[in-house]
């Protein structure tokens, strides 16, 4: 038995899943009830996707109530598998009730409920430990249990005061004081700042213990700095950080901060001071620039803390009106550029301050860095300090015009190729010190696009930043560039492959793909069996299915190794992933995606619409990074984002609560699953409702679109809301009255579970066989039916009018707008057969007494059918001219301010010749699954 157990594990450990299906039930019929062995089957068909098949041999050894340690720990991957985490603390809880004397089990209940976030009973089951085992560490794991319980949205705020005082109550009574570990000590400060325990703190900080830890441990000193800060102690902290500024040689920005509020800690608390006040700030502030003009001379080159602190001292001095020199700002942000002018960070250090500069110091600071412009590039220091030199000037420009802009491109290009002999010898896996040169000329194209709303100078920031990479091919920023300008050029599999040499990984997917998936339903020929979009979507998902199994072990660890100052951060890291903005905007897309390529089902709708209610009641964190996304673009103007936004238009939380609820109102329509029925049917865990809108009955919130959500939409995506709202409001009775009971449809269930499995639906009883409750679908053949009214006019106009939209937008240069206008329509479509599928079936439609119906249906359908078959035609031959030489002649010669004899001809045209191909691979692939969308929606 021992071999073949060892042999099943082997199997699960290769991926071998049939291999352990087959052993586990070799060994199940020598030995039915061998709990190990049905808890290995369970995971063998969890692995194998066979979910229905698992359930019923988890059910069966979690009914036995195993403590068997190896039962236990693959219980936990079994029920991990199908998001049944409750049952796991469920599980666990049992075990420890059979063998309380057993502290593994009470350690691995208590994590349990960690690991689902149920700190109430993580904090009780904490505190019988402590009685039961008398571990210290258990005294600890009961605060930090009621200071994460305190921490929850859902605590009221004299309850979290109670919690505190509980925590503060247990760390003072434990027989081990906390300073004999860092983060126990980190603990009891965080419990005196909540609880306003001043004295007490302060007596622990200043002890010669607590002084040592803060010194060694970042954690502890930044709760001693809000400490210090929350009581006003701005001169003392100020005291405190000067001398380990001096002492300690501490570069710590944050050190130089408190100087700096020490030195002007009663301005804001006396706005209009007497003499004796004025003469002591001045005193203080004149001491404070004197320090740090000295550390400055003393740092040299090694380091800038100083310098940049004397340009923050001069921003406030100017914002309080202490200065008593009106150039003291810009004397000391020029020393800055003299000294580190030729750093990276120099541009981002001063960019805060430029905009704060005004008057005569305007024109003086712009003649500075001109003369830092007018050199001769001899080396990459200086080729360093040209380029901070160019970004400060650009984000300080007064205003745009086409001329300028058009100069500033030429010059920023011109600079780029001149500068490119500095890096030539630069290993490949090197960044060129040229490149930021690159990004400002692709910058001022993207500008003059914008003033001009000329496609062809986005042609000339292309071929540049394609140009650029072949010189820098580690440049992530250059590629996130031509990511968003070949979106709207309509070229995606040019944007595709940039985003791909990215090779993006783990929860860079949660910050990052936005820029591909974003309205990627626009550019995805899934219905033509191309899958790329749905991969990018299922492969950008994975982060959190991790997240799920892993950050909870995370959790687990950090509490055994009491590592508790990390403990928070997990669990926030966990929730932002968990509620992720862009997990649901993924979802969406990717069911936008899937339903032009799957066939539309009452399963998929079914699936769907539990994982679409699920989106609706989360509280959405939106972790997408924008700030990557390299911008020099003047302050006057918009950012390189908001410049190369898909449609001029963002995908947030707006546009995701208005597509969540037209397809959760579509789908629960369609569908037969009420709350009672879903309940029934759901496997994993329900998420927690995190939404404030919550509470407010669904129907109520899918009837209803904010002003502020509707922003976010473009025109051709509020026509499609309208549609939606409309074609839903006159089917809905028909839906009502057409739907089976609960009954019904969960003795419909069970059956099919029974017939799958041999086993039957937990909880559901089955209809005897001579009952006809499942026969008709339908409980209320003695009411009468609604009445059959025809369909508001707007429905089968609104594809008339889609399609004169395309004719209107299909000779753009760049067909983005039209395939935009297409996708909607297509959409509009499938919206259609979606809400139509329940009346399709002959039977249900009689025998609810729906015939007039259909009929009303037929018009609506042929409309959307005729607008595909002429768009469907049209992007077909639109295609015929993308790749032609003609387009890439169009191309290069709109490319001709950048030919020269580096970026030459050649180059260009090949770089013509990869967005042509791509034009015309999406408006082929498009038209042609347009069609197969005709012929299947026809049946």
């Amino acid at each position: 038995m021992e071999r073949q157990i060892r042999a099943v594990y082997d199997a699960l450990d290769n991926g071998s899943n049939k291999t352990a299906i087959a052993a586990c039930q070799k060994i199940l019929k020598k030995q039915p009830k061998h709990e190990l062995t049905k808890t290995l089957l369970a995971l063998a068909l969890v692995r194998s996707q066979k979910v229905e098949e698992a359930l019923s041999h988890c059910d069966e050894v979690l009914a036995a109530k195993p403590t068997n340690d190896a039962v236990l720990t693959a219980m936990i991957h079994v029920l991990r598998g199908l998001g049944r985490q409750k049952d796991i603390v469920s599980m666990f809880e049992e075990a420890s009730k059979q063998i309380p004397d057993s502290e593994e089990l009470a350690t691995q209940t208590f994590l349990a409920n960690i690991r689902v976030q149920n700190f109430k009973a993580a904090q009780q089951i904490a505190g019988r430990m402590h009685k039961q085992f008398q571990e210290d560490r258990y005294i600890y794991w009961h605060v930090l249990s009621a200071i994460l319980q305190a921490s929850e949205p859902s605590t009221s705020s004299d309850m979290r005061v109670l919690l505190f005082k509980l925590a503060h109550r247990l760390i003072t009574a434990s027989p081990t004081p906390p300073y004999v570990n860092a983060d126990r000590f980190h603990l009891h400060l965080v419990i005196l700042r909540e609880l306003g325990l001043f004295d007490e703190a302060r007596t622990l900080l200043e002890s010669e213990v607590g002084k040592s830890i803060c010194a060694a441990s970042l954690a502890c000193n930044e709760v001693r700095r809000d400490i210090w800060r929350a009581h006003g102690l701005f001169e003392e902290e100020g005291q405190k950080a000067e001398a380990r500024i001096t002492q300690q040689n501490d570069r710590n920005w944050l050190e130089f901060l408190s100087v700096i509020d020490a030195a002007l800690l009663q301005v804001e608390s006396k706005p209009e001071p007497d003499e004796a006040e004025k003469a002591d700030r001045s005193a203080r502030l004149t001491k404070t620039r004197q320090l740090f003009t000295k550390l400055a001379e003393d740092d040299g080159l090694k380091d800038r803390s100083a310098a940049l602190a004397l340009v923050e001292l001069e921003k406030r001095a100017n914002f309080y009106d202490l200065s008593s020199d009106p150039h003291g700002l810009i004397d000391v942000m020029k020393h800055y550029f003299e000294l580190f002018g030729d750093k990276a960070c120099c541009f981002e250090d001063l960019k805060p301050y430029v905009s704060l500069l005004e008057g005569d110091d305007l024109p003086q600071w712009t003649a500075f860095l001109q003369s830092s412009i007018d050199v001769s590039i001899d080396n990459s220091n200086v080729l360093r300090k040209l380029i901070n030199a160019q970004k400060l000037l650009r984000y300080n420009t007064p205003e745009l015009t086409l001329p300028e802009e058009s100069a500033r491109a030429t010059q920023y290009t011109q600079q780029y190729l001149e500068s490119l002999i500095h890096g030539s010898g630069l290993p490949a896996t090197e960044l060129q010190p040229a490149d930021d040169l690159a990004i400002l000329a692709a910058s001022s194209f993207i500008s003059i696009w914008q003033l001009s709303n000329d496609e062809k100078h986005l042609y000339n920031a292309a071929a540049l930043l394609e140009f650029a990479l072949t010189k820098s091919k580690q440049a992530f920023q250059m590629r996130l560039l031509l990511v968003r300008i070949y979106r709207l050029l309509g070229a995606p599999s040019a944007a595709l492959d940039h985003y791909r040499a990215m090779q993006i990984k783990q929860v860079q997917h949660d910050t990052l793909s936005h820029f591909l998936i974003s309205r990627s339903s626009t550019f995805s020929l899934a219905a033509s069996g191309d899958l790329t979009y749905h991969t990018e979507c299922i492969e950008s998902s994975q982060i959190y299915i991790s997240n799920l199994q892993d950050t909870g072990e995370y959790i687990a660890r950090a509490f055994t190794g009491e590592k508790y100052s990390q403990i928070p951060e997990f669990i926030l890291f966990e929730d932002r992933l968990e509620y992720s903005l862009q997990r649901d905007l993924v979802k969406v897309e990717d069911l936008r995606i899937r339903l032009t390529h799957e066939p539309i089902s009452s399963d998929l709708i079914d699936m769907e619409l539990i994982e679409l209610k699920f989106s609706l009641d989360r509280l959405h964190y939106d972790n997408r990074d924008f700030d990557i996304l390299a911008n020099y673009q003047p302050r006057i103007s918009a950012s390189t984002n908001d410049q190369t936004l898909l449609f001029g238009k963002p995908e947030g939380r707006g546009w995701l609560t208005t597509f969540l609820k037209i397809y959760t109102r579509a789908f629960q329509q369609a569908s037969d699953l009420d709350d009672t029925v879903e309940e029934k049917l759901l496997i994993g865990d329900r998420p927690k409702q995190s939404s404030p809108d919550a509470k407010i009955p669904l129907k109520d919130r899918l009837h209803h679109h904010l002003e502020k959500d509707l922003v976010e939409l473009t025109t051709d995506e509020l026509s499609f809301l309208k549609y939606c709202s409309t074609l839903a409001d006159w089917l809905e009775p028909y839906h009502d009255y057409a739907r089976p009971p609960p009954a019904v449809v969960l003795a419909e269930a069970a059956k099919l579970t029974q017939a799958k499995t041999g086993q039957p639906l937990k909880g559901v009883d089955l209809p005897p066989k001579n009952g006809t409750a499942a026969t008709n679908g339908s409980s209320k053949k003695d009411e009468e039916p609604p009445a059959v009214v025809a369909p508001p006019t707007d429905l089968a106009q609104f594809f008339d009018d889609m399609k004169a939209r395309f004719e209107a937008v299909k000779a753009e240069p760049s067909p983005t707008m039209a395939l935009h206008v297409a996708s909607l329509t297509q959409e509009a479509c499938l919206f259609f057969l979606v809400e139509s599928l329940r009346f399709k079936n002959p039977s249900a439609v009689k025998t609810n007494k729906l015939g007039a119906l259909t009929q009303q249906l037929k018009p609506i359908r042929t409309a959307a059918l005729n607008a595909l078959r002429d768009i469907s035609a049209s992007l077909i031959k639109l295609a015929e001219t993308e790749g032609t030489a003609e387009r890439r002649k169009i191309f290069v010669d709109g490319c001709s301010p950048i030919i020269n004899s580096n970026i030459d001809h050649d180059f260009v045209l090949n770089v013509a010749k990869k967005v042509t191909d791509s034009r015309k691979k999406v408006l082929d692939g498009y038209g042609k699954g347009m069609a197969r969308l005709i012929t299947t929606s026809s049946k």
